[in-house]
């Protein structure tokens, strides 16, 4: 399909099955692989309601429309300049922009901040790049973990409801026992900060730890899905044409071996993650938070691109192959098209995170 400027250039729209499933902004906020263009001081009046998003091969492209009858319809970031040619001034301008962004290997929201504050770009809304509330909801449980000790420190007890993470800030900023006050003075002598300035400690300290909570919960969507797609693949072995393909053979070990290695990987940082903050609150002081903060920040970038790598394959690997199922040939032709393409760049990114040190 095709779609022409006032000039009578066209520009070639590449059509894929709801790349995004029609996720409103909103939605696509929480997403790993989607950033609502909205976010951005862009000056192209067509592209504000549009997104970048990762396809299967992990390149960025612009979704121009997605609709649930037509898919999903998509340009190269290049091609913008044709797409767009009736506004050759503001289309140069935000094509700066977008072609920076378009090298961040995830648009999670947290991976954002750092990529577009490193790039000096602006944008409209800094609301825009936090999780919604629907999903601070949903990840409560997760921020258990690193809020009970937080808790305990306060209030004596971890026994204490907390129904949304917007509670548990709002808690600390108004503590309602003399025990608390205390405990928060004393916290906040050992921070090396004034009283006042525990509140907005609490907030950054959430957000942090809403990171975590937030990676940790696509962890845990993924890796069973990883699982699944590895024994799917091999069950090909049975298939005695694809037994004697020493070469077919040789792809299914490296392609399980690889995105086995990885998720082992990423779930072993978090395991250390844990081991952290738990450290923190026995140990609390400004450099123990400092040095925690930093490390957690330090791994935004890399987590980040790992976690939306593999969660755009397993995406397509499921709607591809909905009920399980296919042929062996169509099994391993899938591999060879949709998975590998990729799969060393999401290697890279994990091994590169072993660089990273406090």
């Amino acid at each position: 399909m095709d779609a022409a400027g006032s000039s009578g250039k066209s520009a070639h729209i590449g059509m894929e099955a709801g790349s995004t499933r029609n996720l409103s902004d909103e939605e696509a906020r929480d997403s790993l692989h989607i950033l609502p263009l909205s976010i951005i001081r862009l000056e192209t009046p067509g592209l504000q309601g549009a997104r970048l998003i990762k396809n299967v091969r992990l390149e960025t492209v612009i979704e121009i429309f997605n609709d649930s009858a037509t898919g999903s319809g998509q340009i190269k970031v290049p091609d913008a300049a044709t797409f767009f040619d009736s506004y050759k001034e503001e289309i140069a301008a935000d094509l700066v922009k977008l072609l920076k962004i378009s090298q961040a290997s995830s648009f999670d929201v947290y991976t954002m901040r750092i990529e577009l504050r490193r790039l000096n770009i602006d944008v409209n809304n800094y609301k825009g790049l936090s999780l919604s509330d629907k999903k601070k909801a949903e990840l409560t449980k997760y921020m258990k973990l690193f809020t009970h000790p937080l808790i305990k420190y306060i209030y004596g007890s971890d026994k204490i409801d907390i129904n949304d993470v917007s509670d548990i800030i709002k808690m600390f900023a108004h503590p309602n026992r003399e025990e608390a006050i205390r405990n928060i003075r004393t916290m906040a002598e050992r921070l090396q900060i004034e009283v006042t300035e525990i509140p907005a400690f609490l907030e950054e300290y959430g957000d942090i730890f809403l990171s975590l909570a937030y990676f940790r919960r696509c962890i845990d969507e993924v890796v069973p899905e990883v699982q699944r797609f590895v024994d799917w693949m091999n069950e090909v072995r049975g298939s005695a044409e694809i037994a004697r393909d020493k070469r077919l053979m040789k792809t299914i070990d490296l392609v399980g071996a690889d995105v086995t290695e990885i998720t082992a990987s990423i779930t072993g940082r978090f395991e250390s993650f844990n081991r952290r903050s738990q450290d923190f609150w026995t140990d609390i002081n400004a450099d123990t938070f400092r040095s925690i903060r930093k490390l957690i920040t330090a791994h935004h970038v890399t987590i980040g691109g790992v976690l939306c790598g593999l969660a755009v394959k397993m995406n397509l690997w499921k709607l591809r192959f909905a009920r399980g199922g296919g042929g062996p040939n169509r099994r391993i032709e899938f591999v060879k098209s949709e998975i590998l393409p990729g799969l060393s760049h999401i290697k890279a990114l994990e091994q590169s995170a072993r660089d990273i040190r406090d």
